[in-house]
Parts: structure tokens; sequence; C-alpha cells
């Protein structure tokens, strides 16, 4: 979508004078008395991002982006956390130490649920001794005077140096030592059980006296579907984002930084060629895209992404929902893919006519050669404000309470600390959310669609007035016009026009924001049952449908009348160009999070999808700023055309002369006055 033109000179040729006759070169002018518009809605503006800054600060008071990929040991700290009780940077794995509570969330109909289960931090995920018992006792604290680094040296297990008592409460399964009988492997920092007990240790541990261990593929399904659950995916691609901040940086922000202006500079030396380049480049683009989501989903190579972080048996599989939502992407791409392709076939005949308009906007970067420049301003008012949105959104889908849960559950729990066995407090700790934690995030959400609209209708209002300067002075220099247009755009815009672009920025937004939140009603509704039984339902459906063909109607509307809307065949190029930006922005995430840091176990990405697709929004963003150059230098050539004609009875006199041999040709002059 373009920005708004707005107020772009303040005075224009009219076809006639004060006395009512045909206008000439001293009394062509119409002169208008400007103000400041839209007060209101600068204040709103103004009040929106204390508003932002307000709840970001919640977010980094009430946050920690590292229980996004890590869970809660038995005392409520984050694993991988040097700020709980005990500096656990190294210990980022959530093992849970009794496997009969396991098993017993496993179980169908039982209340106990796995947050309760005993879980502790560890390095690595113990495994079953090939010759003995292994065991994995609690933090050393009280009588345990070993320090934290002893305790994982020695492999967690101080069970040697327990008193007969707590031996014996050991073998009851209740601590502070606990068996390792069955072996586990890492799955998103997790130890997910393996279903096959090791004899030798189950041996071992009959013979010691301890209670029945139950051995079922429950205690298997159990962790993998709390480790596969949306809610954990959800937070493990917000994760993602926040490890592959690098990659955001240098492909979201500084490649396409380089090749926007690369391809300003082409279209302004070699606009001829341009549009085939452009058309074959993408498409290229496309294939290569869909190729790496292929090599990720596992359709083709040896490539694909694994649940399973670091070592382990070849043969064991474990399914995930980020794999699942890799083959959606693969074969949604395909689709693109096939469209792109056969579309670029039928724009053929276009592409001809779109390289005689391009060239008009060559020419007007070439005579006004900051318009090139000035997109750096905005894209850097952007990038500082992603850069603390990012942050923020972090902290905020992070943001929350550890509490203790209340499981009422019958279990004990050793406690070295009060040195006793506790049957009260052996609940586990949960994050807990409030309502007013997602209505931040929405806001979160919302204002960063409403700062992104602001900063590209800024630009476009700036570049719309840089070119009727040039346009109105047929090309050429004139004390009526400055002689940095550009400069002179971005003070009318600061003095006259900020309020109307918050309030048309706004719009767009809010419109927006209520067609997409009512288009998933209508889908939640559409899946439940095509038409609704009940009388609610119809009455909820029809009227979300209703709505939905009103939104469009207004936002055609608002394009119509606030945004330059002259339909030409370069947009299609222009439009073309972005994706070439964008796709190239994706294609070298791939590359960069194939890279072995990306696959070790701490900096591990679980998927590449939201990271490539964050770093492809950036891209388009980026190539909208600069794009935006030549699309609104024509739609603005093209209005101030309409204009100039209007007022001189049908004959422009103020067009350069390359846009009148461009429109020489009457059949294209019939196409663009439709």
């Amino acid at each position: 979508m373009r920005g708004p033109l707005g107020p772009v000179i303040g005075k224009y040729p009219s076809s006639s004078d004060s006395n009512g006759e045909m206008g000439n070169e001293n009394n062509d002018i119409i002169k208008h008395n400007r103000k400041c518009r839209d007060l209101v809605f600068l204040v709103i503006f103004i009040a929106f991002w204390i508003a932002m800054i307000v709840n970001s600060s919640f977010a980094f008071n009430q946050g920690n982006p590292l229980r996004l990929n890590y869970g809660l040991d038995y005392k409520g700290n984050v694993c991988g956390d040097k700020h709980g009780d005990w500096d656990l940077r190294e210990l980022e794995l959530r093992y849970w130490s009794n496997p009969n509570q396991v098993y017993e969330t496993g179980v169908k109909n039982s209340k106990f649920q796995l947050s309760n289960a005993r879980s502790i931090c560890l390095m690595d995920c113990p495994i079953p001794s090939e010759d003995s018992l292994n065991w994995v006792c609690d933090y050393p604290e009280g009588d345990i005077r070993i320090s934290l680094d002893d305790w994982i040296d020695r492999n967690y297990d101080y069970f040697a140096d327990l008193t007969p008592e707590l031996r014996n409460t050991s073998l009851q399964l209740q601590g502070p030592c606990y068996p390792v009988i069955f072996p586990s492997v890492n799955v998103y920092w997790t130890c997910q059980f393996i279903a096959r007990a090791s004899n030798v240790s189950l041996t071992h541990w009959e013979q010691m006296g301890g209670v029945k261990v139950i051995e079922d593929i429950a205690i298997d399904k159990s962790i993998h579907k709390s480790v596969n659950s949306r809610s954990s995916v959800l937070k493990r691609y917000v994760a993602d984002v926040g490890k592959a901040w690098p990659v955001l940086l240098v492909c979201g922000g500084l490649l396409p930084l380089f090749l926007s202006i690369i391809w300003l500079l082409m279209i302004r030396h070699f606009v001829a060629g341009m549009p085939w380049v452009t058309v074959i480049v993408f498409n290229v683009l496309m294939v290569s895209v869909t190729m790496f989501y292929y090599l990720k989903a596992g359709w083709i190579g040896n490539d694909a992404i694994s649940p399973i972080i670091g070592e382990h048996d070849p043969y064991y599989r474990v399914s995930a929902r980020e794999v699942n939502h890799l083959h959606a992407a693969a074969f949604f791409m395909t689709v693109l893919m096939i469209v792109a392709f056969l579309s670029s076939i039928a724009i053929v005949r276009r592409i001809l006519m779109a390289t005689s308009v391009l060239k008009v906007a060559a020419k007007v970067i070439g005579e006004v050669q900051a318009l090139i420049i000035f997109p750096v301003i905005p894209y850097a008012m952007l990038a500082i404000f992603y850069m603390f949105w990012l942050s923020a959104a972090l902290h905020l889908f992070s943001s929350g309470s550890v509490l203790q849960n209340d499981c009422g559950a019958n279990c004990c729990a050793y406690n070295l600390k009060e040195k006793r066995l506790s049957c009260n407090s052996c609940c586990g700790y949960s994050i807990h959310y409030t309502s007013h934690i997602a209505a931040a995030i929405l806001f979160h959400l919302f204002g960063c669609y409403w700062a992104t609209q602001f900063f590209m209708a800024c630009s476009s209002t700036v570049v719309a007035g840089s070119v009727a300067s040039y346009y109105w002075t047929r090309g050429a220099t004139s004390p009526e016009i400055p002689f940095l247009p550009v400069f002179s755009s971005m003070k009318r815009l600061a003095r006259y026009s900020l309020g109307s672009v918050a309030l048309g920025s706004l719009i767009v937004s809010s419109v927006e924001s209520v067609r997409f939140i009512l288009e998933a009603l209508r889908r939640k509704l559409k899946h439940v049952n095509s038409i609704p039984g009940s009388w609610i339902g119809k009455v909820m459906y029809q009227t979300s449908q209703g709505c939905l063909r009103l939104i469009g109607c207004i936002i055609k509307s608002v394009n119509h009348n606030a945004y330059i809307m002259i339909a030409i065949t370069g947009d299609v190029i222009l439009f073309l160009g972005k994706l070439c930006v964008s796709l190239t922005s994706a294609l070298f995430a791939f590359l960069m999070l194939d890279t072995h840091k990306y696959k070790s176990s701490h900096n591990k990405i679980t998927s590449p999808l939201f990271p490539v697709l964050v770093c492809w929004g950036f891209g388009y963003i980026v190539a909208t700023l600069f794009f935006g150059v030549v699309e609104m230098s024509i739609d603005t050539i093209i209005l101030s055309f309409c204009q100039d004609s209007d007022e001189h009875q049908g004959t422009a006199q103020y067009a350069p002369p390359l846009l009148i041999e461009t429109l020489n040709d009457e059949n294209e002059m019939q196409r663009l006055m439709q």
C-alpha cells in the first residue's frame, strides 16, 4: 500500500488568473493558506508511543527470554539462568527425576500433571550405567557439603555419601537421589525418556530394595506431548528469532539496504534491461528458496531439521510440529513457484510497456538525486524501532509469574534444606499468565504495524512532494521551487502533515487488524460447521461476513481517496523487484542458519521457519521504502500530469519533455486516462 500524497508544494498552476482569463507565465499560480491539520491524531500518536514505552517497560521487568526454551526445576528456577537460587548457566536441560511420577502423568484420566513431577536442571541427559546403577541427586545443600561444580563433576551423584535414612527415602523414590533407570535423549532442551528400561540398572535397583518402577510407553508419550504442545512450539519459534538476531541484522537489515540501493542505481542507468533482469532473477530466487524448504523438510537431501540435540542413536526418531510446519511451508512455496512462473509468462507484454514508464521515473531520480539517499533516513528510524520492538517482544512473550502449583497430589519429597520429608509442598512450578499479558501482546503487535505504516507513509509523502516540485518546474530549477526539494518536502511534512499521516496510518492499521480478527473468527466458525446451527452462531457468522465485506469497501475507499492509486504497468516490475530483494534476504538467511553456530546445543535454532520469514518480511519493508521512490515518482508524475491537463483544457503545460514523449502514443494516452 502506498503512502498518502498529502500537500506537496502548496502552489500549483491554474487555468485562470484572478481576472478569469487564461493563465500566463506571471499569473498562473494558485496560492493556498496552509496550516497544520489533524493535530488531535498527532497527539494520539504521541500518546501511543508513550503507552508503547510503558508496555515495554513492563515486559523488560517481568519477562525472561530463557523461559521460551528452558523449563523450570523443582525450586522454580529457570534452567540456564544465573539469577535463580543457583547459578544454572551451564545447566540448560530439564530432567524429570522420578520416573513413576512421569508415568502417572501419562495415565488416562490422571489429574497429576507433568509440571508437578519433580524436575531438575542438568548439563546433559543421564544414561543408565552398563554395569551398575547411576543416580541423579538434588542440588547439594543442607548436610550435603559439596559445591555445585563438584556435584556436576560427580555426574550429579552423591548417593554414596547419604545417611542410611536418606538412602531409604531415595529407594522409595522420595529423594534426595533418584535412580537412572531409563535412557533419555535431549529433545529441545528436555530429557525425553525412552520407554526401554535398562535391564542392568533395573536389576540393581530391585536388589537394593527399591520400589517398583513402572515400565510403560506412557512415560515416553507424556514428555513428548508436553514438548510438542502448541504453546511450547510457539515459544520456541519466538526464541528462534531472538537467537538469530545476527541473521536478522545482516539478512533483514544490511543486505536489503545494499540490494535496494543497487537496484535504484541500475534503474537509473540501465532502465531498458532492468524489467527483464528483475523477472528472471525473481524466478531463480523462487526456485532457490523453495529448494531450501525442501532440504529442511527432508524431502530432498539429508539436511532435515531434527528435534534431537546432540549425539543420539540414529535409529531413534522423534516427531515434531516444526517438521510438519516445514512440510506445509514447502508445499505452499511449490504452489507459489508455479504461480510465479506462469505469471511471468503472462506479463511479457506488460514488461514492454513498463520500460517506457520507468524511464520517466529514472529521469526524475537522475535530476533529484537526493531521492536515492533519502530512504536511508526512515530506514534508520525503522531499524532502531524494530530492534527495540523485538527485544521488548521477546520479554513480553516470556513474561508472567513463576508460582508453585496447587496440585493436591499425594506425594512426598525429602527437603535437604529443611532436613525433613515434606508431603505438603511437592507440587511443581509453572509460569502463570494473566489476561492483561495477552492484551499487552496484542497492543505490542498492533503498535509495530501502526509504526511501520507511519514511517512508510512519511517516506512516501516526502517523495511525492519532491517529485511534484520537479514536475511543476518543467524538470528545471526555478526560484519558486527550492534547489533541494527533498529537504523542503521533509520540512513541509514536519510542519503541516504529521497529523494527517498519523490519521491515515491509524485508519489502515485499525481496519486491517479488525479485518484479520474477523477473518480468523469466520474461519473458526467455518471449521466448526459450515453454517452454525444455533441462532447465535448464525448471527455471528453472518455478521462477520458482512463486516468483512464492509471493511473491504472501506479499504478500497481509503486507498482511492487517501493514496495515489494510478495503476500502471511499472508497478508490476516494482513489486517483483521488492520480492527479489526479500527473497534474497530469505535465501541468505537459510545459508547463515545452516552454519554450525545455529546447530549447536546452546544456539540451536529449532526451525529456520520463523527467522527466515522475519528476514523475508524485513527485506520487503526495506525494499518498499527504497522502491517507493520509483513507485511514488511514477504515481505523482501521472497525477500531476492529469491535474495539469485538467487545469489547461486537456493540454499539459508543465510536463517534462520525456513524459510527453512517453505519452505521445495515443493508445497509451487513452489507457492512462481511463
